[in-house]
């Protein structure tokens, strides 16, 4: 697999889909029209996975010169919410992409849905069952099973419509009658053995409230709000391959449709290791506490992305490299993170912080007339590589936080950073040596006690020798005060769920682990939501309502590459 640095051609991509879109247009199949639509459940928040729909959908139809519509098939009153559509929409927009037109809805279409299914009641293809859920899926059987037909699959139209009338009018308790297709009871694909397409349900509906009694399933609306919109190419996950003909039989058997009927294509949906795309699975996670809320920054959710600073572009970027297959597969979540860290890289300012922090106090350090250390300002780079993000001054004094790590009093091996006796380069400061610590009962250092060579303004001897290491650093007298957040996978288990295991089996216990850090002062000033790098350490974005709180976004290791190199 190539890596995201690789040269390729992005305003041109090429796949099976968009070569089926190219050869319909040739053939003047719709009038040369191009129309997708992204059309998501609101009964949750968008995930990750998402994205690549997303991406395709909306991508098609601006390479095409066609329209891409935002539909939310809202069939389920019991599961959805405003706060979904909200959500879903700002998502959409943070994602880069804006909808053709206002936002539709199936349950506009409730009415038309409605006639056409007493339609097929007209024709004799559809039926009223009197049969419960469990014992409707009992008789559909299963592959290499035959199906059992319903008792009541011969019922007169005039029946069926009296029935199926006095459903729509609430005459019926919930779950005591449905209407079916009439299709197939022996057919291998089960979606056709007389599938449910209304249901009664005596629930209050978020847009038309209290209107209806019955509601459509999601197959009976899906494919024909496609064909009211005047969708041309309806793209969707293979997990809906199955459903294709049954797509392709409610749109066959409806005799006024309002556009020619449109043509559904399955791609492979994305996958990433150590990552659930359920949302059943979400919002478990969420009722029974295991994160904070659907926005939590473990979460896979484009709401937990972009609190945790994941760019939008580089989630772009990373869709368009993974491609648009006809298989499944699974792809490591470090080539995910690749594309993050290489977006930030380019554009995240840099920063220093300190998140298990160390005293440090220079004993030769000079003090004011009060006896205090004296400040001093040290110009440093917001972006090595960027002479445009320009410079910052940063206080520096004779009392400062390190990494706790950062100092060792009996090194180990090929250790270069700071122990008794050893100089180190403070960033863009001074050269210091190590003289000796203060320990406490554990043996572990709680004060370091340093010299500096005033000789070395800017991090470099006059007399041109040379020190191993450069460490970050935070004045004390001037350190901001800040929790953050370092996460670690959700799930332990590289594929959550396989070979039968149960998906929190493997919820990693320690996925979050919160510091009290130091930052310098510029920090205070941070935005909402903005992502820094903190030098050494990592990318960290302030949280959108908090800004003393951040979230590590992604580490400076290259996880991706050394995958790489030990697959070569």
């Amino acid at each position: 697999m190539s890596t995201p640095n690789d040269e390729t051609d992005r305003d041109s991509p090429s796949d099976f889909v968009r070569d089926k879109v190219v050869a319909d247009t040739a053939a003047g199949k719709y009038h040369g029209r191009v129309q997708t639509r992204f059309p998501p459940e609101p009964n949750g928040f968008l995930h990750i996975g998402h994205a690549k729909s997303i991406a395709l959908n909306f991508g098609i139809a601006e390479e095409f010169g066609g329209e891409c519509h935002l539909r939310f098939d809202d069939t389920n009153p019991e599961t959805e919410d405003q706060s979904y559509i909200d959500g879903i929409q700002e998502d959409l927009a943070w994602l880069g992409f804006s909808p053709s037109g206002e936002t539709k809805f199936a349950s506009d279409y409730f009415g038309q849905l409605y006639e056409w299914a007493e339609q097929l009641i007209a024709k004799g293809l559809a039926y009223v069952d009197d049969q419960d859920a469990e014992t409707i899926s009992e008789q559909r059987g299963g592959f290499g099973q035959p199906g059992v037909e319903s008792p009541y699959r011969e019922r007169s139209s005039d029946e069926n419509f009296d029935l199926f009338r006095r459903m729509k009018a609430g005459e019926f308790e919930d779950g005591s009658r449905v209407l079916r297709a009439k299709i197939d009871m022996q057919a291998d694909n089960m979606q056709l053995r007389d599938p449910v397409l209304y249901r009664i349900r005596h629930a209050h509906h978020y847009r038309t409230l209290d209107e209806w009694n019955i509601y459509p399933t999601y197959d009976w609306a899906h494919g024909q709000s496609d064909a009211i919109e005047g969708t041309t190419h309806s793209l969707c996950t293979l997990e809906f391959a199955d459903h294709r003909g049954l797509y392709d039989w409610f749109l066959a058997n409806i005799d006024d449709l309002p556009y020619e009927a449109p043509e559904q294509t399955e791609f492979a949906r994305l996958n990433l290791t150590h990552t659930v795309m359920s949302k059943r699975v979400f919002r478990r996670l969420v009722d029974d506490g295991h994160v904070d809320g659907w926005d939590d920054p473990r979460m896979p959710t484009l709401r937990g992305l972009r609190r945790r600073g994941y760019p939008p572009a580089a989630i772009r970027a990373f869709v368009e490299h993974i491609g648009v297959a006809k298989t499944n597969s699974v792809h490591d979540i470090e080539l995910l993170e690749s594309f993050i860290r290489t977006e930030l890289n380019e554009h995240a300012t840099r920063r220093m912080a300190v998140l298990r922090p160390l005293q440090v106090t220079i004993t030769n350090w000079p003090t004011d007339a009060g006896g205090q250390p004296e400040v001093v300002m040290v110009e440093v780079a917001n972006h090595p590589k960027d002479e445009s993000a320009g410079t910052r001054m940063v206080p520096f004094s004779g009392e400062l936080w390190i990494e706790q790590d950062d100092f060792k009093l009996e090194p180990p091996p090929k250790y270069f950073r700071l122990s008794p006796g050893r100089e180190v380069r403070l960033r863009a400061g001074f050269l210091v040596t190590a003289v000796d610590a203060d320990v406490d009962a554990d043996g572990h250092p709680t004060l370091v006690r340093c010299t500096y060579d005033p000789a070395s303004a800017g991090g470099s001897a006059p007399d041109g020798r040379k020190v191993k290491a450069t460490m970050h650093w935070v004045s004390a007298a001037h350190a901001v005060d800040a929790t953050v957040h370092l996460y670690d996978r959700l799930f332990t288990d590289p594929h959550p769920g396989s070979d039968g295991a149960e998906v929190f089996d493997s919820l990693n216990p320690s996925s979050r682990e919160t510091v009290a850090a130091k930052l310098e002062p510029a920090l205070a000033e941070a935005n909402p939501g903005e992502v820094y790098q903190f030098e050494r350490l990592g990318y960290f974005a302030t949280d959108p309502g908090d800004t003393s709180v951040f979230h590590r976004t992604v580490g400076l290791r290259d996880e991706w590459a050394n995958i790489q190199k030990r697959r070569q």
